[in-house]
């Protein structure tokens, strides 16, 4: 009895195994393509250059522009042209020069207080302030009555003063990557307030009630604090679209949470939470949720149901903690880091929601970058 010998048409496999390697390398190289155009190759390279200017020891005000980093700058050329305008306070050319007669900006460690020039200027309608050594806001910010816009980001300001309440045309107030230990509760008054930063002050544990009066407000961002709890006054804002809560000391949410009826993005990650209330489902227009999954033990099921619209994304709470950076000594303190981590989360969080492939139920995610 001889043996059988089966015979295969090598063609036909090799054929299945050509088409499956084309669909491969196209896979590749969309998101190759998609890489390239993510916004964290863009932070990669924005804090690559900040390190290398540290190294150098050149000013924060040569590479800043309007408070963010531009990598475009030729510092051995613009570094002393650069500090000099900084020093006068002088305002970037431009084609609108109608609109930057009402714009005040300054940046610069060598500021340690306002010009006194500037309380002559009660015409102005925006303050942009960064990286100075500046404590405080002067009391004659009363007089600026027709200021929209209040933005002085990491500075090293440690309160505000109760005139702010006086500024009933500001639309915008950025005091992020401060000192501040606490609000006062004439910031109420601003009704027309419609964007709220308070990020990375660090000390923060709540808020006063009178903030419920800002019915206006659609922006709150009060990330990297220690708040324990979402504040009342932030549950009663009606109008909000947008708020992240992450990064804090937070452990349950309140039942009433679903008084936020417009609310549409919720960043909680960063915080200790162990079960999500079902409260959640009942905000209609809710489309992002971001939560730390580590401690979760308990959450509605119908969260991770694609027929809810929502987007959950449970991340692992060691995603920024095991990040390894080529000199840690050129992270110079710990609201550079909470910056670093924040920027770095947020082009994440957008750079997984314009994925195509993104599940929109649930997504874990643990990863670690050398920067």
């Amino acid at each position: 009895m001889g043996h059988q010998v089966i015979i295969f048409d090598i063609s036909a496999v090799r054929g299945f195994w050509e088409t499956q390697v084309k669909k491969y390398k196209a896979v590749q190289k969309k998101e190759k393509e998609r890489l390239a155009k993510s916004s964290l190759e863009k932070i990669k390279q924005e804090w690559d250059f900040v390190l290398e200017c540290r190294k150098k020891g050149i000013p924060q005000s040569a590479y800043l522009k309007s408070g963010f980093v531009d990598t475009t700058v030729k510092l051995k050329d613009k570094t002393e042209k650069n500090s000099q305008l900084s020093k006068k306070g002088a305002l970037p050319d431009g084609t609108d020069k109608e609109r930057n007669k009402f714009i005040f900006q300054l940046s610069g460690e060598h500021w340690t207080e306002l010009p006194d020039s500037l309380k002559e200027q009660t015409h102005l309608k925006e303050w942009h302030i960064h990286k100075t050594q500046i404590q405080t806001i002067p009391a004659f910010i009363a007089l600026f009555q027709e200021l929209k816009v209040l933005e002085v980001s990491n500075n090293q300001i440690t309160h505000l003063p109760v005139e702010i309440g006086c500024l009933k045309q500001l639309k915008e107030l950025n005091v992020s990557f401060n000192n501040l230990k606490s609000i006062p509760p004439e910031l109420g008054n601003c009704e027309n307030l419609e964007k709220l930063d308070l990020a990375g002050n660090l000390e923060l544990t709540e808020l006063p009630f009178e903030l419920s009066n800002l019915k206006q407000v659609t922006f709150v961002d009060v990330s990297a604090n220690k708040f324990p709890t979402i504040p009342v006054c932030i549950l009663r804002m009606s109008s909000l679209h947008w708020l992240d809560i992450s990064n804090n000391k937070l452990r349950d949410l309140p039942q009433d949470i679903d008084r936020l009826e417009e609310l549409q993005t919720l960043l909680l990650q960063k915080n200790k939470l162990t079960y999500l209330p079902r409260a959640l489902l009942n905000i209609p227009k809710l489309n992002l949720l971001v939560v730390s999954g580590d401690d979760l033990v308990e959450m509605p099921t119908d969260i991770c149901e694609s027929t809810t619209g929502l987007k959950f994304i449970s991340l692992k709470d060691n995603p920024l903690q095991t990040i390894f950076y080529q000199d840690t000594e050129d992270i110079e303190s710990e609201r550079d880091q909470e910056q670093f981590e924040k920027e770095f989360m947020k082009a994440y969080i957008a750079d997984m929601c314009e994925r195509e492939s993104m599940p929109c139920y649930t997504t874990k995610v643990s990863f670690t970058l050398q920067l």
